[in-house]
């Protein structure tokens, strides 16, 4: 909810989800589900871990599983949902980020079994966004 605030207060924050933004490097992706950090509210988990040398302080990635949806159709449907929801809510976590000179890679997991509205992946996705920078703020720099 605190997020929502935060953006409407930013009017100049750029809501954009570029190619460099995009976490594609599947080195990256495996160190993070080997080693990475996990926040999960339901149906959304994110892995998430801090890396060197990124030319963007924030990397995201989405995924729904084949095994649960079968249609293409359906997990791209999905995707496109959850990179919206990321792309409206994501400037506190990037601002934070900048401000510390820390990058971070995350990767967005749907977890139900059921095809997802907007609004409710957009609610859930500002709740485990601010859990997210809550984890940031609590680790020693």
């Amino acid at each position: 909810m605190g997020l929502l605030v935060l953006n409407k207060l930013n009017i100049n924050t750029k809501l954009s989800y570029n190619k460099a933004e995009k976490l594609k490097s599947r080195k990256l992706i495996e160190n993070l589900f080997r080693e990475g950090k996990s926040v999960s509210v339901f149906p959304i988990k994110v892995l998430y871990g801090f890396v060197e040398n990124l030319e963007v302080p924030l990397q995201a990635g989405v995924t729904a599983s084949s095994r649960r949806f079968k249609k293409a159709v359906q997990r791209n449907r999905i995707k496109r949902i959850m990179r919206e929801a990321y792309r409206l809510q994501k400037s506190p976590l990037q601002q934070l980020l900048s401000d510390k000179h820390k990058s971070l890679v995350l990767f967005f997991i749907y977890l139900d079994r059921e095809l997802p509205l907007f609004a409710e992946v957009h609610q859930k996705m500002g709740v485990v966004l601010q859990k997210l920078v809550d984890h940031i703020l609590k680790q020693p720099d």
